[in-house]
């Protein structure tokens, strides 16, 4: 009988204990977006050079690397901003001996504020060492302050929602119960995009003109789910 009462007595707090955490708040839950057009300010772009023979003339793939990094620091580009991507078999020997026509090649990544200075760099470089060059990617400088701004118009905006919502059945928000973000918010990246045929190159560097390749605005959009407590 003693054993039963404590059983008893245990089970009467499990459930007491179960029923005191149920919330049984009044709750709607709803989702906000906030969203806004910026124009990238951040290009980053990738430059290919390739030994070529002129004649019988070897060109060879230190004389276009100087010649890339001379253009650089011309056009006042930071050396944080300017890296070697990939390289193939620049300095190897041993390919050079079993391939004695073998062209090395080097992918160099830069990142520009202002296109017209990309014009200006590749403008001095030899054309005919030039294999390729694309877009890797975009990027805002003031990425983080948009997020937090737009992240806080969801949310208001969420709040606004289940105001409305609630005042045509007659009811009030209260607090919020739980916020959660989506934060998935990026730049589409281009895939390799050649820039081959939208930016023209001038022979002089005081004949630079503007570049063909415009800046289009990017859509960046951020969601809050949010629930908020029903109060009389």
């Amino acid at each position: 009988m003693k054993k039963l009462f404590i059983l008893a007595a245990l089970l009467a707090t499990t459930v007491g204990a179960f029923a005191q955490n149920v919330d049984l708040r009044r709750k709607i839950e709803v989702t906000g977006i906030a969203e806004q057009e910026v124009t990238p300010d951040i290009i980053h772009v990738s430059i290919t050079l390739q030994e070529y023979m002129d004649g019988k003339k070897h060109i060879a793939i230190n004389d276009l690397e100087a010649q890339l990094e001379k253009a650089v620091k011309e056009a006042g580009i930071p050396s944080s901003d300017f890296t070697v991507n990939d390289v193939s078999a620049w300095n190897n020997t041993y390919q050079k001996k079993k391939a004695p026509d073998f062209l090395a090649s080097k992918e160099y990544g830069l990142r520009v504020r202002d296109l017209n200075k990309f014009n200006q760099i590749m403008s001095k470089l030899d054309p005919k060492g030039i294999q390729s060059t694309n877009i890797d990617g975009y990027d805002y400088s003031k990425m983080a302050d948009l997020k937090r701004d737009l992240k806080i118009k969801a949310l208001l905006a969420a709040r606004d929602k289940a105001t409305y919502l609630l005042t045509a059945l007659g009811e009030k928000l209260g607090g919020a119960i739980n916020i959660t973000e989506n934060d998935n918010a990026s730049f589409p990246q281009p895939r390799m995009y050649s820039m081959a045929n939208t930016i023209s190159f001038k022979s002089t560097a005081n004949n630079v003109g503007d570049s063909d390749i415009d800046f289009k605005t990017i859509k960046l959009s951020f969601e809050i789910h949010a629930v908020f407590e029903i109060v009389k």
